[in-house]
């Protein structure tokens, strides 16, 4: 007995399955992989299962695609936070993707690189990168450092502003005054013609009426 056999746990190595040595095995013949289909191939258990459904057009091919999907083509930032080059730069330092690299805070030094604000940067550093949050930036130039922004950078959305309110002239008001009191003027004509016509209906009428009286006589 060995010291190792007394520590080790119960069930902690499990010995090597070996198929196809014989039916007196117990894993003879079919292996375990019973009998023909892709089950019984070589590399039919690897990929392409998830999506396939036995020969049927699959779902993801018969469903229309709409909008946009920017997987494909998208550009992934490495990410380095303001507290890790306070911990990492001497002040006076150069901050490259290089750099970065060699210290371990990215993977690749041929990625692009995006400064974020978290934490807080007391030294002055000169910091080369494709982004930088508006956060990042302010604080790095708050304490005497230089911001190079390294590529194309994007451009400044639209922004549709209002149209100005038109502007009312003193003349426009004053004509428009002039105007409406000439309307009441032209109206008050009318409304006099109107009242006069009731009179002379009832003249006319009162005539007709002596005329019917006279009939019997």
């Amino acid at each position: 007995m060995n010291i190792t056999e007394v520590t080790t746990q119960v069930g902690a190595h499990r010995k090597r399955r070996r198929v196809g040595r014989g039916e007196g095995s117990g894993w003879g013949k079919t292996s375990g992989r019973g009998h023909k289909g892709q089950g019984a191939r070589s590399g039919g258990t690897q990929g392409g299962r998830l999506i396939g459904e036995g020969g049927v057009f699959p779902l993801f091919r018969r469903l229309p695609k709409v909008g946009f999907n920017n997987k494909n083509f998208r550009t992934e930032y490495q990410i380095v936070n303001l507290a890790d080059l306070e911990s990492r730069f001497e002040s006076g330092g150069h901050v490259t993707a290089a750099a970065l690299a060699e210290i371990g805070l990215i993977r690749d030094a041929k990625g692009p690189v995006k400064v974020l604000g978290d934490g807080e940067i007391k030294k002055k550093l000169v910091v080369e990168a494709e982004r930088f949050s508006a956060q990042a930036a302010a604080k790095i130039e708050a304490c005497g450092g230089t911001l190079k922004r390294l590529g194309p950078q994007p451009k400044k959305k639209f922004i549709k502003r209002p149209k100005p309110a038109p502007v009312k002239t003193e003349g426009k008001a004053e004509g428009g005054a002039k105007d409406a009191g000439a309307k009441d003027e032209t109206e008050a004509p009318k409304k006099a013609k109107a009242k006069k016509k009731p009179e002379a209906e009832g003249q006319a009428g009162g005539g007709k009426e002596k005329k019917k009286e006279k009939k019997p006589d």
